[in-house]
């Protein structure tokens, strides 16, 4: 492979097209009807990798276009996450005007992070490196608002009957909301918790991945991957308070009790 993190060819091309037929006859043969899904997100992920890294060689030279460039990453991750949380697709008739709502507790949670790193130095201010660090952070943030909002829809309509009991005995709406918000929307921070807690022992994530990869030692690699880690951490905490208030407010959700 050379100095190459993975070899680009026609090998990689027949290995990803096993992967993907492997991963679809999974989906079918389990029951699970996911084998359309899988060949669809397979070839949508090809394709938009393409793409980007045809447009970052174009952007990373330019403080401004890659600035520009996490912009569109924060758009995309909005409509993603309104999708999820609405529980409908992020183009429908009324759904629409949610969505820059729903990019609050994505810029809330990853702005801040991204804002530190840069300003310490500990990344340094250039495309290559502030896109990748804002990509990883922003998807963290999409991903808890995202799981975030969707339990906390579930979890209002099943126990919508608590909520106007909180409110008839004199709870105003925000806080009858949160008094089941709070316990469901939590669960949304398992994910990193336990990623942070068992990075070494169970997995060696990405970023520790990339580096001794990318040819730097075990430190540099345990420093970079730490940073993450904890980063991610902030970033969906921050996230999942944010969309946890903007649901209990009725600013996400349409059909809450007030």
């Amino acid at each position: 492979m050379g100095t190459s993190v993975v070899d680009v060819g026609p090998r990689l091309a027949v290995v990803l097209l096993l992967l993907t037929a492997l991963a679809a006859a999974g989906g079918r043969l389990s029951g699970l009807g996911q084998e359309r899904p899988v060949v669809t997100a397979a070839l949508r992920a090809a394709v938009q990798l393409s793409v980007v890294s045809l447009v970052l060689s174009a952007v990373v030279g330019s403080l401004w276009l890659s600035a520009g460039f996490v912009l569109l990453m924060v758009a995309v991750a909005a409509a993603t996450a309104t999708g999820r949380v609405t529980g409908r697709s992020a183009t429908a008739a009324g759904v629409r005007r949610r969505v820059p709502v729903a990019a609050l507790p994505i810029v809330a949670g990853a702005a801040p992070v991204v804002a530190l790193v840069l300003a310490s130095g500990t990344v340094p201010l250039r495309g290559i490196a502030v896109i990748p660090v804002a990509g990883i952070l922003i998807g963290g943030a999409m991903t808890a608002t995202s799981l975030a909002g969707r339990r906390l829809r579930e979890e209002l309509t099943r126990r919508r009957g608590e909520v106007e009991a909180a409110l008839a005995v004199g709870l105003l709406p925000r806080e009858a909301a949160l008094f089941v918000a709070r316990p469901a929307a939590a669960t949304a921070l398992v994910p990193p918790l336990d990623q942070t807690r068992t990075v070494g022992l169970v997995t060696l994530p990405g970023a520790f991945v990339g580096v001794l990869l990318g040819g730097g030692g075990p430190v540099q690699a345990g420093a970079a991957q730490l940073l993450v880690l904890v980063g991610l951490l902030a970033t969906e905490v921050v996230a999942v308070w944010t969309v946890t208030e903007l649901v209990a407010r009725g600013a996400l959700l349409d059909d809450l009790p007030r």
